[in-house]
């Protein structure tokens, strides 16, 4: 298991915290081997596309557009912390043509995901937001706004629906 960890670990220097059986068995013959998504450092489904990889940072246990069909664009960066789970149809756009000239993109603040965040299948989070630490965004919510930590938060647009208690999994920081 070590040897094939160390293995895994050439093709993706970003990704720690997976199981490298399911990696293998998943994603890596078709984004290493048939090239779909092949330069992004950690697992991405062949089904999702990820653009602007270099200005995305992501932490341990995160693997945005590892759920099918995801679309990742981090023209304006994209900063996710430790264990980001994503579920399916799930976009993260961090630049907006402009309104006035379809040609030029707007400038805004990247968006910043927290640790221990769950976004729900078929949800968009949209330009310059910020999500905290220990947040439940429910299936097919648009992002537009700033979210606190320690929230479930659903809607079109996403608003907070109530508190959370504090995550109680592993926590994914002390990897290395």
């Amino acid at each position: 298991m070590k040897i094939l960890y160390s293995f895994l670990r050439i093709f993706y220097p970003k990704a720690s915290g997976f199981n490298p059986y399911f990696v293998l068995a998943t994603v890596f013959f078709s984004q290493k081997i048939l090239g779909f998504n092949r330069f992004v450092p950690w697992p991405v489904h062949h089904t999702s596309r990820v653009l602007y990889k270099k200005r995305i940072k992501i932490g341990n246990r995160s693997f945005p557009g590892w759920s099918n069909g995801c679309y990742i664009q981090g023209r304006n960066g994209i900063i996710i912390g430790d264990n980001l789970r994503m579920g399916p149809n799930v976009g993260i756009i961090s630049a907006n043509h402009n309104v006035n000239n379809y040609d030029q993109w707007d400038k805004s603040e990247p968006i910043l995901i927290g640790n221990n965040v769950w976004i729900g299948m078929g949800a968009v989070v949209l330009p310059g937001v910020k999500i905290g630490d220990n947040v439940v965004i429910a299936a097919n919510s648009v992002v537009n706004k700033d979210l606190p930590a320690n929230s479930i938060a659903a809607g079109v647009p996403c608003k907070v629906l109530r508190d959370k208690g504090p995550y109680q999994g592993f926590d994914y920081s002390t990897l290395k």
